[in-house]
């Protein structure tokens, strides 16, 4: 059987930073080489391979991703937790569906297999390219923190980037210049009003503006700014695109950087369910089959300095992969 402890020290200990993947996707591929799956790679870019790992053809397929988040946090240990990046969001989770796969193999099924992606962190481009692999099965059992609690419904995600152009100008003779900072504040500001939707089970669209940067010095009018922001979806988003870029208005361009649709999953009967307000490769993943949520590990911890995962947490997890895939299986 497989310790999904030992294994989250493992994956933990190899960075992998959304881009650079690579020495995490071998030591996996090996791993589950050695165990006596067929495993397949499939390249996105050079060095940034998916792993699709099978025993025969599948009914449930687990998946996770293997990128994580900068900045890199040095792995350590206590008592009751392990700490790190990656822990919980997606390392910890990654290892207990390895170990819950092994459990169930051990009990004579051979009908799982493990998909693991790269680049879910900016934008799912791995689990937008899973589609390739095959054969696939009925069921996805997608892992992100949930607490171990089945997640019926999550937001998406989209995000833009705003660019103004100005003109440069000593600032004592502002009639000189065009600020592109003022530029970019106007857009955002008419933005920050726009009206959002919002979902009796998802809750209320957000926005935050995560990035802002532009300007030359104080004594200079600035001549380029940008901004870079994230709305947290639950509704169709062509409405808001077009509301977006008409409230830039003419001298601020929009560029849409990637996008993850809202879903909605299933309930099972005798599973205690929530809702998530992050965005996952689930909305990515819908060839797959009927699509479930569910991991161990708080999200709230999840890109922070204080990233880690409880032991007893991560041995739940385990426990609830094998009985989620025995159910479908049922």
């Amino acid at each position: 059987m497989i310790d999904p402890i030992a294994l989250t020290r493992d994956l933990v200990r190899i960075p992998s930073p959304t881009g650079h993947e690579g020495p995490v996707v071998d030591f996996m591929a090996a791993f589950l080489d050695h165990l006596g799956y067929r495993v397949a790679r499939l390249p996105i870019e050079p060095g940034r391979d998916l792993i699709y790992a099978t025993l025969a053809d599948p009914a449930v397929v687990f998946s996770t991703h293997l990128d994580v988040v900068p900045p890199d946090l040095a792995f350590r240990e206590d008592d009751e937790y392990l700490h790190g990046r990656g822990t919980c969001d997606a390392k910890g989770v990654a290892a207990a569906m390895v170990a819950a796969a092994e459990e169930l193999r051990a009990a004579g099924e051979s009908r799982i297999a493990l998909l693991f992606v790269v680049g879910e962190e900016t934008g799912g481009e791995g689990a937008m390219q899973a589609h390739r692999l095959g054969p696939k099965g009925r069921f996805l059992i997608n892992g992100e923190p949930t607490e171990n609690r089945l997640s019926i419904g999550q937001k998406g995600a989209i995000t833009f980037r705003l660019a103004a152009l100005g003109k440069a100008a000593h600032s004592a003779y502002p009639e000189e210049g065009r600020s592109a900072i003022e530029a970019l504040l106007g857009a955002l500001e008419r933005i920050r009003a726009l009206p959002l939707p919002a979902d009796p089970l998802l809750g209320d669209t957000t926005l935050n503006i995560g990035q802002i940067s532009g300007g030359v010095a104080a004594n200079v009018i600035p001549p380029s700014a940008e901004a870079t922001l994230m709305y947290r979806t639950v509704a169709d988003t062509t409405p808001l695109e077009a509301a977006v870029r008409d409230a830039a208005g003419p001298d601020v361009s929009v560029t849409r950087k990637f996008q993850f649709g809202h879903v909605r999953s299933p309930s099972l009967e005798g599973w205690e369910t929530t809702t998530v307000k992050f965005a996952s490769d689930l909305a990515h993943l819908g060839a797959w089959g009927t699509g479930y949520q569910i991991g161990p590990g708080t999200i709230k911890v999840a890109h922070t300095a204080e990233e880690r995962i409880a032991k007893a947490d991560l041995l739940k997890g385990v426990r609830a992969y094998v009985r989620l895939a025995r159910q479908l299986l049922g």
